[in-house]
């Protein structure tokens, strides 16, 4: 009997994790023929949560250079990708997401003839430059593939608004709540560091910031906010895993370094952070992926950004759009750290981002949509 061939192509952290529930997914089922081939857009990034995951690449094209800018990385990204799938001729290829490895791919694919299908398809903000410039990616990618798996019932309705046909369209729920259920998030923190604090008896405020639009102005006041909450509240404790960006990591050093309850740490293994998320108090955030993990924690999430693809967040109840003025930033994480009652009614919100389920229907959906 011939399987179809599915080539799976990823190029970051956060597509690894919500590709490897799919990719394990179908390795179980036994009726593709499957690849995975990594772009490496993110190389330091990417080993070690392949690594987490256990993910064995068939082919790693390596492309990542130092101080690469978008279109250089997109223009080598076509080329190699463009070969890779005139090497290996797959009926269809699997991209996740948002990043600029997912158009590439997507417009070699359909540049050759060969479906593309989409996983958390139809996520928008409407703001073409927020996120930048994962709205625009989605957006050429919904353009390009064939089979659109939309993780929310808003996201599909994205789609159908955009000309889509239902019959392509599929709500499968967002495979990271799949991913959080392959993680072990009890035992110790591999990050040494963080075995030395007390989360039984302090308040730890898990931070993250490193968006390209938050580069700048935004990221010197999110920081000042920060600093202004460490002082205000010296007895709770603040996380910070800084991203190893040129435009980030200076900058968050510089401005934070110095305050005795804010700990910025390197880049920290999967598990580290889903062990901060379980056992922190409250998430401050320009993360699309980690507003959607939160949830899955219980843990309230104030949203970095002046806009997001993931409304549903805020339509549940289980977070809050601050942006990134201090004023506002300090104004709501106080509220959250004071006010009990405000604090659990967000805690309390039902996660908006499915059942942990969206692996194996996504598979069953390819099997039948792609069967000879």
């Amino acid at each position: 009997m011939v399987h179809p061939r599915i080539l799976t192509v990823i190029g970051t952290r956060p597509e690894v994790i919500k590709m490897a529930p799919v990719i394990q997914a179908i390795q179980r089922a036994g009726t593709f023929e499957h690849s995975l081939v990594v772009t490496a857009q993110h190389r330091e990034l990417l080993d070690p949560f392949l690594s987490s995951f256990a993910i064995t690449p068939d082919l790693d094209l390596n492309l990542m250079q130092s101080n690469q800018s978008l279109a250089d990385f997109a223009t080598r990204a076509l080329a190699a990708l463009s070969e890779t799938i005139r090497a290996r001729q797959p009926n269809a290829i699997l991209v996740q997401g948002d990043t600029a490895t997912v158009p590439m791919a997507s417009l070699a694919a359909f540049y050759s003839g060969v479906s593309v299908c989409h996983v958390e398809a139809g996520l928008r903000s409407f703001h073409r430059n927020n996120p930048y410039p994962e709205e625009v990616n989605r957006r050429v990618t919904s353009c390009l593939a064939n089979l659109h798996f939309a993780p929310t019932e808003r996201a599909q309705n994205n789609l159908l608004n955009e000309g889509i046909s239902p019959d392509d369209v599929f709500v499968t729920g967002n495979t990271i709540v799949d991913a959080l259920r392959l993680m072990p998030v009890n035992g110790n923190f591999t990050y040494a560091n963080l075995n030395r604090l007390d989360f039984a008896e302090k308040r730890v405020v898990l931070v993250t910031a490193h968006r390209r639009e938050s580069h700048g102005a935004p990221l010197l006041s999110i920081c000042d906010a920060i600093r202004r909450l460490a002082r205000r509240f010296a007895g709770v404790e603040f996380v910070y895993p800084v991203h190893p960006n040129p435009h980030v990591e200076p900058v968050v050093r510089k401005e934070l370094a110095s305050l005795p309850n804010v700990h910025l740490l390197e880049p920290i293994p999967y598990q580290d952070m889903l062990r901060i998320l379980r056992l922190c108090y409250l998430v401050l955030t320009d993360s699309g992926g980690v507003q959607e993990e939160a949830p899955s924690f219980n843990k309230p999430v104030l949203v970095l950004r002046e806009v997001t693809e993931r409304p549903e967040l805020i339509e549940a109840g289980a977070g809050r759009l601050v942006g990134t003025s201090s004023d506002r930033i300090v104004t709501a994480a106080s509220e959250l750290l004071l006010d009990d009652t405000v604090y659990h009614s967000m805690q309390a919100a039902k996660n908006p981002f499915g059942d942990g389920h969206a692996a194996e229907r996504i598979v069953r959906i390819l099997a039948e949509r792609l069967a000879p």
